[in-house]
């Protein structure tokens, strides 16, 4: 990595640490205030408020580190202000039909869930893009443990499953809310007040975003829905539960490393000097977070069910068995989740669009050989054996990418 790299990565890593260590030191306390099921249903409505919240703004957010003017910047977000909330109030209607339709009491929280999500995603490519890495440092800390301090405060005063939900929703709110600084140039209000034709002018400039990411993002985030309402399907609402522990925790790594990384990643490659520039630094990168990722899959595969059974109460010990047969996936996805970046900054969406089709249908195929095979231990390894090829695939073709736009003609 180079200095400008690593300082960026560290700045957001400090505060990552702490935003992603109360979480996971809480969850212990969490597992013996909310039941396998509780924990189910909850990672079920918000996968589904995750799926809508992820291509909220068409992915046009990630077009912000590549407007230098901030003319056009402003133009930019307020076209990603107008596409939130009219996918929020779309997400309305969905919650009355699971409201009246399904008896899903909680049902509405999915449009203010999709707001909360929607907006620190969009309001964190704002930051990065003024390479803000402290302040994204903060809304991280506020995000995920003030979401979980809240979760445990709302168990405590046995609020039910609600309090499961209500935590995150009203700490991503807060992080929206630290997130919007600096205003766009002319400030917020005039931001609402965009001429219609320029804003058509800014989507058909950035139209890559909506034709081949918002496919991929969208794609991606349906992996985590359709896996929970296969495995509720298969063996109810408590194994949905065990899953979702299991890839939370499992995924914190990536999630904790992975988003810093790729947050400052992305504007280094943006700017790179040239196109081996910026194939060194994918190259760095990935080299460094393979080191990462090898003794994290060892652990798993060693000690598994052992570690969530003491961590989080013997009626979590499956948990950790399909943390062992999912230590194979997780350490590439260790490798791969910051690498996300790299497609979107060399303008090769549709590639990633067509690769990314392949990977959910490898994921799927290897999740219901599994299911058939031994039950949701069974899903775990074939999940696991199914990725591998895929992910090495992907490895491969970003270290040997040839067509950057940073390459000189000459």
């Amino acid at each position: 990595m180079t200095l400008g790299l690593l300082r960026a990565t560290l700045t957001l890593l400090a505060g990552s640490v702490l935003a992603h260590a109360l979480p996971l030191l809480l969850g212990p306390a969490l597992t013996r205030l909310y039941a396998p099921a509780d924990f189910g249903q909850y990672a079920l409505l918000w996968a589904l408020a995750t799926n809508l919240a992820v291509v909220a703004c068409a992915r046009y957010e990630f077009a912000l580190p590549l407007e230098k003017s901030p003319r056009r910047a402003a133009l930019l977000m307020a076209l990603c202000a107008r596409l939130l909330l009219a996918v929020t109030a779309a997400s309305t209607l969905l919650a009355l039909a699971l409201l009246w339709g399904q008896g899903q009491a909680l049902a509405w929280l999915l449009p203010v869930g999709v707001l909360a999500i929607g907006a620190t995603q969009w309001l964190t490519l704002w930051a990065t893009r003024a390479q803000r890495f402290g302040l994204l440092s903060a809304a991280r800390l506020v995000q995920q443990g003030g979401g979980a301090l809240l979760q445990v405060l709302l168990g405590l005063l046995k609020t039910g499953p609600a309090g499961r939900r209500r935590g995150p929703i009203a700490a991503g709110l807060g992080a929206a809310w630290l997130l919007a600084r600096p205003a766009p140039r002319g400030g917020w209000r005039r931001m609402w007040r965009q001429p219609l034709p320029r804003l058509k002018a800014m989507a058909a400039r950035h139209r890559d975003f909506p034709l081949y990411n918002t496919p991929h993002a969208f794609i991606g985030a349906l992996q985590d829905t359709l896996t929970l309402l296969l495995i509720a399907a298969w063996a109810g609402d408590a194994a949905a539960g065990l899953w979702a522990l299991a890839l939370r925790y499992l995924k914190a790594p990536a999630t904790l490393l992975g988003g810093a990384l790729s947050q400052a990643l992305y504007p280094q490659l943006v700017h790179a000097r040239s196109a081996d520039h910026a194939r060194a630094l994918v190259r760095r990168s990935m080299l460094a977070l393979a080191l990462l990722a090898a003794p994290l899959a060892a652990v798993l595969l060693l000690w598994g069910p052992g570690l969530f059974a003491r961590a989080f109460g013997a009626q979590w010990e499956g948990a950790g068995a399909l943390a062992r047969g999912l230590a194979l996936y997780i350490g590439l996805h260790f490798v791969a989740s910051p690498l996300s970046v790299v497609t979107l900054a060399w303008r090769a969406q549709p590639w990633a669009l067509r690769l990314s089709l392949a990977g959910q249908a490898a994921f799927f195929a290897g999740l219901c050989a599994g299911l058939a095979w031994d039950g949701l231990q069974g899903a775990a390894w074939g999940v696991s054996a199914a990725m591998a090829a895929y992910f090495l695939y992907y490895f491969r073709a970003l270290a040997f990418w040839s067509d950057i736009p940073h390459e000189s003609p000459a």
